[in-house]
């Protein structure tokens, strides 16, 4: 069982570097979209350079959604060795995946909002989903955080463990190796 046990950092730190993967392959793409929206000689109109340059914005949105996750996923799951029963833990690790979530969603309403409302008016009552899918979820990552404070209030030294795996990892990634 302890074999076991070990491997799950190894398979960790292959998703995230698999978040990462993809992180860049997207990168590029969006490039090539930008790119093709800012070409000035070309045969493309406005209206088609626009949804270019705002299709690269939504791609490059998802595309840190995915490095944020991945680091995120590093940080806590393979250098913390994080365990997900302590409420400290849990509200750290669900705060930054929600920030990415509700980050990514307004960012993409935003730009399904002005793709929308040129080509397809009709379509913005599920742009205006996707915004209030996103303020919903702000709304209940709030109530999670405010609830979640009794419990951590409850073992205060998880939190200063936190405090001080924080700053142990900030000086590691600095090369200061000194402890």
């Amino acid at each position: 069982m302890k074999l076991i046990h070990k491997l799950f950092p190894a398979g960790h730190f292959v998703i995230s570097l698999l978040f990462v993967a993809a992180a860049l392959a997207l990168i590029a793409i969006a490039g090539m979209q930008l790119w093709q929206g800012i070409q000035l000689f070309g045969n493309a109109d406005v209206v088609q350079r626009l949804n270019a340059v705002l299709e690269s914005i939504a791609v490059l949105t998802v595309a840190l959604a995915s490095l944020e996750l991945g680091q995120t996923i590093l940080e806590e799951e393979v250098q913390r060795d994080a365990q997900m029963s302590a409420p400290t833990r849990v509200r750290r690790f669900l705060s930054r995946f929600m920030i990415v979530l509700v980050v990514a969603l307004s960012i993409e309403t935003l730009v399904l909002t002005f793709r929308v409302a040129h080509d397809a008016p009709q379509h913005l009552p599920y742009v205006a989903s996707i915004g209030l899918a996103a303020a919903v979820l702000l709304l209940a990552w709030g109530v999670f955080v405010r609830l979640n404070r009794s419990a951590e209030e409850l073992e205060p030294e998880a939190m200063q463990a936190a405090k001080r795996e924080d700053r142990k990892i900030e000086k590691d990634s600095k090369g200061d190796t000194k402890r």
